[in-house]
């Protein structure tokens, strides 16, 4: 019986070893620079140094351009009454941005990921066995969400201690000039606040923000007392009732928090893909394939530019903060281009390792834009109460979001 049992552990052991050695000597192959099989006569067949030189400088200067526009629009035009954050106007030109990203994720990055991953270049096992595009874009997206909850938690709670001092500080100027101001609840006679046993507790900002949800009616008597809450009124009992129900700890600034960690969340999936992307043009010699990205890449970054931008004007960032914002996004991608001119004589993008890398990347890059697509840029806008109540916006949007997504998708025809 020990004897059963010694020659089964050594079997199982030389089977370990083999597949072991077997995965370490495909992961090596995986890892090679050099040039794979028939791509070297693709590569050659369009090859021309000095134009693709001059194309990649005009590469930089479009897209330059292209996403310095797209991001400067919704924060110059915030003062604008048609391009405010709050308009119609702007809201449905999101629509059409969010679909770009959309699509951008689903149809650009996710495809070419997989492309790269399961290129006959590499090795079958493990790279053909296992999708792996698909599962390193899922785990992004999760990671996404966990990164997404957390910075909204730290930002909620920030602002939550800052509400409480601001508060401790009112009740203590208040008293010391013997004027004590009373919030009624017009149900229970109590000051807003009191709790059962007489006693005061400083109001936080989700106790606020659920007061003030709550003594709103639903459904059509909720869209009548919307409309009558962007009615301009002058009146002193307007400007009291509007002030408490959006000042220290309403739902506009639980609103600001999401639109604080929804631009920088977005913005670091938009630089990851960036990069690859401005790497990618870099780096290539041929005029062929350089020529449809410039257009594709220019529309692209626009519209990529024009939602990250709204989302920092939402934000209401400080002027240096949101500048540092749109210049970083504007320069990554021809930072990428250059770079990749750079090194252009010694990287070899055709090799397995440059596959690899590369389509793990693409893959983050996918997982990323999709969840900030769907979750904060298209699920935050039409589950909203305001395009709920308003069927003529509900359209327009429609609309304009799958006609960003159809006209991004389509670019895949020559990018």
């Amino acid at each position: 019986m020990p004897l059963i049992e010694e020659l089964f552990l050594e079997e199982t052991r030389g089977k370990i070893g083999a597949l072991w050695g077997s995965f370490l000597q495909n992961l090596s192959e995986s890892m090679s620079t050099t040039t794979c099989g028939g791509r070297a006569a693709e590569l050659e067949r369009c090859r021309d140094e000095k134009v693709a030189f001059f194309l990649k400088m005009a590469a930089i200067a479009a897209i330059l351009i292209s996403g310095v526009f797209g991001v400067a629009i919704p924060l110059v035009g915030k003062k604008r009454r048609f391009l405010r954050t709050d308009s119609n106007l702007f809201v449905a030109a999101k629509a059409f941005a969010a679909g770009v990203i959309l699509a951008t994720g689903f149809v650009h990055m996710l495809p070419d990921a997989t492309s790269a991953l399961t290129d006959v270049c590499l090795p079958k096992y493990p790279w053909s066995k296992f999708p792996f595009s698909g599962f390193f874009a899922m785990m992004a997206a999760l990671a996404t969400l966990f990164v997404d909850f957390v910075a909204t938690q730290y930002y909620e709670r920030k602002q939550e201690k800052q509400s409480q001092v601001f508060r401790v500080d009112s009740v203590e100027t208040v008293s010391e000039s013997g004027i004590v101001p009373a919030e009624i609840n017009d149900n229970s006679g109590k000051v807003f606040g009191e709790e059962e046993g007489g006693g005061m507790h400083i109001v936080g900002m989700h106790a606020h923000a659920a007061h003030h949800k709550h003594n709103h009616p639903h459904g059509q008597e909720a869209c009548e007392g919307q409309a009558r809450e962007l009615a301009p009124s002058h009146s002193p009992s307007h400007s009291h009732s509007h002030s408490h129900s959006h000042g220290l700890g309403g739902a506009d600034e639980e609103g600001g928090v999401r639109h604080v960690v929804v631009s920088q969340v977005l913005e670091l999936g938009i630089v990851s893909h960036s990069i690859i992307i401005g790497l990618s043009l870099g780096v290539s010699q041929s005029p062929c394939a350089i020529k449809p990205l410039i257009g594709a890449l220019s529309f692209h970054q626009f519209f990529e530019g024009f939602a990250l931008g709204g989302c920092i004007s939402q934000a209401q960032f400080r002027t240096l903060h949101t500048t540092l914002m749109a210049c970083f996004f504007a320069i990554t991608t021809p930072i990428g281009i250059a770079i990749g001119t750079g090194i252009s004589s010694f990287y070899n993008p055709n090799s397995p390792r440059a596959l690899v890398v590369e389509g793990i990347f693409d893959s983050f890059s996918a997982g990323i834009l999709v969840y900030m697509a769907l979750v904060d840029l298209i699920a935050a806008d039409f589950l909203s109460k305001r395009m709920s109540c308003n069927m003529r916006l509900q359209i327009v949007s429609y609309f304009t979001l799958f006609l960003g997504a159809g006209l991004m998708s389509s670019l895949a025809l020559w990018a």
